[in-house]
C-alpha cells in the first residue's frame, strides 16, 4: 500500500481523533509530508506480515509538551539522525519504522523519516491511541525494553539513553527533553521483526487513513461526519464501540506546562441546559465527567471535536467559545487487560476511580 497526498490527509484527520487529544497537532508534518510527496512520490506502507522476523524495526516519535511544538517547529533532521545513530549502535542497518503512537502529529512523523531512509512504513504502532510517557506502551506493558533509545533536539544535540527499566528511561528522556526546550524526537523499543509481529497493535495507520477518509466523504456528500466516523472505527475491530459524549460550548479552560507535559482541565457548558462536562488532561484527555459522573476514562479515547465538521481539536488548541462535540472510543482490547491498565489505566495517573469501559458507562454501547 502505499499513501499518496489524499491519504496522507486522512491519516492526519484520523491519527488527530485517535490521539484523545495528544499526539501534537498533525498540521506541520502533513505539510512537511506532501511537500515530500510532490518530489520523491508516496510513502510506502507495509503491514506486519511483510516483516522478517530478523528484521530491524525502529519505533518512534516526539517527546515533550504539544504546546511547545506549535511554536517551536523542527529543523527536519531529528528522525533521522536518530535512526542512523541506532544502527551505528546496533551495527545495523533499520528495516522499517513505525510510530510510537498512532495519535496527532505522532503518526505522521515515520513517514518522513522512513523517506528519509527509502525505508518502509509498518501498518501498527505501540500504543493505539496517544499517551503522555514513554512506558506506556504496549511493548513495555509486554515486557520489552526501551533501551537503546536515541533523543535528538533540533539545535543539533542527540543523546543516547539506556537505563534498567522504563520508568527510569521515561524520567530521563523527559528531563532530556525539557532541556532541549520542551520538545525532542525520539527513536526507541528497537524491535525485531518477529517482536514487531507478537506485541505491535496491528493495522493501526490503515485504520486512521479510513477514519479520516470517513469523515472527508461524509462531508462531501452533506452526509453526518459523526456517524461515518463511528462506522468506520468499528468497522476496524480496533474500536468497536464509539459515539457521542457530549455536545456543548467550552466556557472554561485551564491549561500549563507543567513537568515536560501540558496539563489541565476544560469545562464545557451543554446547549439548552444540558448540564456540563468536565475533562482533566495530561497531554492526552484522561477523565470525563458529565455532572460530576465518570463516563469515560483512560485508556480509552476521549476526543473534544468541532461540533459542525468532526475535526479533532488537541489539548493545544483549545480555546474558550468554541462549540464542540466530546466523542469517546474504545481503546484496542489489549490495553484493557489488567496487567496494560497498571500502566495506561486512571490508577497509573493517580486517579482513584476504577476503570469501567466505556461502553458499560454510556448508553450507546450496544450501536
Amino acid at each position: 500500500m502505499h499513501i499518496d497526498k489524499a491519504a496522507l490527509g486522512d491519516l492526519a484527520c484520523g491519527a488527530a481523533f485517535l490521539g484523545s487529544g495528544g499526539g501534537g497537532d498533525p498540521y506541520h508534518n502533513r505539510l512537511i509530508g506532501e511537500a515530500r510527496i510532490a518530489r520523491q512520490g508516496p510513502f510506502q506502507l507495509i503491514g506486519l506480515d511483510a516483516l522478517a522476523d530478523d528484521a530491524l524495526v525502529a519505533p518512534c516519535g516526539w517527546i515533550g509538551a504539544p504546546a511547545v511544538s506549535i511554536e517551536k517547529l523542527p529543523n527536519g533532521s531529528e528522525a533521522a539522525r536518530g535512526l542512523r545513530r541506532l544502527e551505528q549502535l546496533l551495527g545495523r542497518r533499520v528495516d522499517a519504522v513505525l510510530p510510537i503512537e498512532i495519535g496527532g502529529g505522532n503518526a505522521l512523523a515515520p513517514l518522513l523519516a522512513a523517506a528519509e531512509l527509502g525505508i518502509p512504513v509498518v501498518d501498527a504502532d505501540g500504543m493505539g491511541r496517544a499517551f503522555p510517557e514513554s512506558q506506556m506502551s504496549i511493548f513495555s506493558i509486554r515486557g520489552l525494553s526501551a533501551c537503546p533509545s536515541v533523543l535528538t533536539g533540533p539545535c543539533g544535540s542527540l543523546a543516547v539513553i539506556e537505563t534498567p527499566d522504563n520508568h527510569a528511561h521515561e524520567r530521563l528522556a523527559r528531563q532530556l527533553s525539557i532541556a532541549l526546550g520542551g520538545d525532542a524526537h525520539m527513536v526507541e523499543y528497537p524491535l525485531t521483526g518477529r517482536q514487531a509481529k507478537d506485541h505491535a497493535i496491528p493495522g493501526s495507520i490503515s485504520t486512521a487513513i479510513a477514519a479520516g477518509a470517513a469523515i472527508r466523504a461524509a462531508r462531501a456528500n452533506g452526509a453526518a461526519p459523526f456517524e461515518a466516523l463511528f462506522a468506520a472505527l468499528r468497522g476496524s475491530r480496533l474500536y468497536p464501540f464509539a459515539g457521542v459524549l457530549f455536545d456543548g460550548k467550552i466556557v472554561d479552560l485551564e491549561r500549563e506546562i507543567r513537568d515536560g507535559f501540558s496539563c489541565g482541565n476544560i469545562v464545557i457548558e451543554g446547549f439548552g441546559g444540558a448540564g456540563r462536562m468536565d475533562l482533566a488532561f495530561q497531554n492526552e484527555n484522561l477523565v470525563a465527567r458529565r455532572d460530576g459522573t465518570v463516563c469515560a476514562m483512560t485508556p480509552d479515547i476521549i476526543t473534544i471535536m468541532d461540533r459542525e465538521t468532526a475535526d479533532a481539536i488537541t489539548t493545544d488548541r483549545l480555546k474558550y467559545g468554541q462549540r464542540v462535540k466530546v466523542v469517546g472510543a474504545a481503546a484496542p482490547w489489549m490495553l484493557r487487560e489488567a496487567h496494560a491498565l497498571a500502566l495506561v489505566g486512571p490508577a497509573a495517573f493517580g486517579m482513584a476511580d476504577p476503570y469501567i469501559p466505556i461502553e458499560t458507562l454510556n448508553p450507546w454501547r450496544t450501536a
